[in-house]
């Protein structure tokens, strides 16, 4: 169509539009998306020069600093994109990221478990949808550890909770917003939300808060010694309230719906965990081995293996000046000045049987060696293939906070794994499918909600008779161990 190009087909399933193109068309291909041209190009061995860009000639900042100011209302000033990933290395690396683990972990505690701790009734089973479930503690985990608290912890809950809810309405519109898809009524519904959290997440609310972490703090006193408005600070941390938790809640659903429905990898990362942490109890407060989130293979591969199959962002680059792409063939491909270079690395990546045998099947142990260690091998044609899974990104737009969402979700999963038990309401029902609105914009989410059932263990992990182990066996729960009447070994962690 004039103009329109591809877009509509693009929009109403973009995975299986660029399928569609690939086999037409082939590794690279412009298509006309809503007046702009976009070429895509698919095959991984040639997205070396496009990452490293060493001639600057691929511009990300550009269309990202169109996007933030369309989406989250915030006008890009100078410098500030070096200063988010300046700020992210200080602060969500190293010591940085150790303090908010363990701010995490308290968070999570508090959120899990309500400002008394557990109540008398958590050994009763309890059904939640799991997308709600993971996505709601993640969100507010992550809101109270990063943005702060006050002294009331029930009535930061409570805050937390409401924000979320409205959170929700506004990732609902998000991708046909991105689109300029919605409906008059949707435009003003977007227009109320985008005031909400500009006055909730407001600097001022900040200076009544305990516990900004940080990383907030370093960035907001940068963008006041750019003379930046209070005003547009407030959309700055809209923004970045969005970057922090729109993708974790999401992939921590799809990681324990994973697990759930196979019982071996379950078991797996138990046995991991329980070896490297003993026994952990989420409603001690004592100390725990951070260090041991390094050193969990089996763990990592979960979490990547996840992130390859739900994962899938569109990595885009603006083309300044016309220039030649030479790809892994030895073709060249002239590139236009203006038009947007494009790379869909869940296509193109995740999804190439020939980098990943079975690509749509879930392998817990896809990741690792023989020998239990992180496998980072990989082959394309007989080629050792450097970007066999981009969940994140690469290059310049690699997503700055991605050890902290990554530990953040490992924290929650071992949380879950060792504190609960859980099992699906209908053990049989399928994985289900992606929401195909969401393709290209981070993690994916399902089409339909998933329920479980999940019981705190503190009441059940005590089993001191046969019949306990054959009731089990008989209702196909996993085994509990009998409780053991001999001291903890002094290695043993707890939360």
């Amino acid at each position: 169509m004039p103009w329109l190009g591809h877009a509509m087909a693009f929009r109403k399933n973009m995975f299986e539009f660029l399928r569609h193109m690939q086999a037409k068309h082939g590794d690279i291909f412009t298509v006309q998306l809503g007046g702009q041209y976009f070429t895509f190009v698919m095959d991984p061995l040639s997205f070396g020069p496009i990452l490293k860009d060493a001639q600057r000639k691929l511009d990300f900042v550009e269309y990202a600093q169109k996007l933030v100011l369309k989406v989250f209302g915030y006008r890009s000033v100078q410098g500030d994109y070096r200063m988010i990933h300046s700020a992210s290395t200080k602060h969500l690396m190293g010591e940085g990221l150790e303090e908010l683990n363990k701010v995490m972990l308290d968070t999570l505690s508090l959120v899990m478990l309500g400002p008394t701790g557990p109540s008398l009734d958590t050994h009763h089973w309890r059904e939640d949808g799991l997308f709600h479930f993971c996505y709601n503690i993640l969100f507010k985990a992550g809101y109270l550890s990063l943005f702060g608290y006050t002294k009331d912890k029930e009535q930061d809950l409570l805050q937390a909770e409401e924000l979320f809810l409205e959170f929700r309405k506004y990732d609902r519109l998000f991708p046909r917003f991105v689109y300029s898809l919605l409906g008059p009524r949707e435009w003003l519904e977007v227009g109320r939300l985008q005031r909400l959290f500009h006055k909730e997440l407001s600097v001022e609310h900040n200076l009544e808060k305990y516990g900004v972490s940080n990383w907030i703090t370093y960035m907001l006193q940068f963008l006041r010694e750019q003379g930046v408005s209070p005003a547009m600070q407030d959309k700055f941390n809209f923004m970045m309230l969005w970057a922090s938790q729109g993708n974790t809640g999401p992939t921590s659903f799809w990681a324990l719906l994973f697990l759930l429905k196979h019982p071996e990898a379950m078991r797996a990362v138990r046995e991991e965990a329980t070896r490297l942490l003993g026994e952990v109890r989420l409603e001690a407060k004592q100390s725990f081995k951070f260090g041991a989130l390094h050193r969990m293979p089996v763990l990592d591969s979960v979490m990547e293996e996840t992130l390859r199959l739900r994962a899938s962002p569109t990595l885009l680059r603006v083309v300044n000046d016309d220039q030649i792409l030479q790809m892994a063939s030895g073709q060249e491909y002239l590139l236009r000045n203006g038009d947007i270079l494009a790379l869909f690395p869940y296509l193109s990546v995740h999804m190439d049987p020939d980098i990943h045998p079975e690509p749509t099947a879930f392998k817990y142990d896809r990741f690792l060696t023989a020998s239990g260690s992180r496998k980072v091998d990989f082959y394309k044609a007989g080629k050792k293939i450097r970007h066999y899974t981009m969940p994140w990104g690469s290059g310049v737009s690699i997503c700055p906070g991605r050890f902290l969402a990554l530990n953040e979700m490992k924290l929650f999963i071992l949380l879950m794994v060792m504190n609960f038990d859980l099992e699906l309401v209908d053990p049989d029902t399928p994985v289900p499918p992606v929401d195909p609105q969401r393709w290209g914009f981070g993690t994916t989410q399902p089409s339909h909600e998933i329920h479980q059932e999940y019981t705190f263990r503190h009441r059940r992990s005590c089993r001191t008779t046969a019949e306990s182990r054959q009731e089990d066996l008989n209702t196909g729960k996993e085994y509990i161990e009998p409780c053991k009447t001999e001291p903890e070994p002094e290695e043993s962690t707890v939360l």
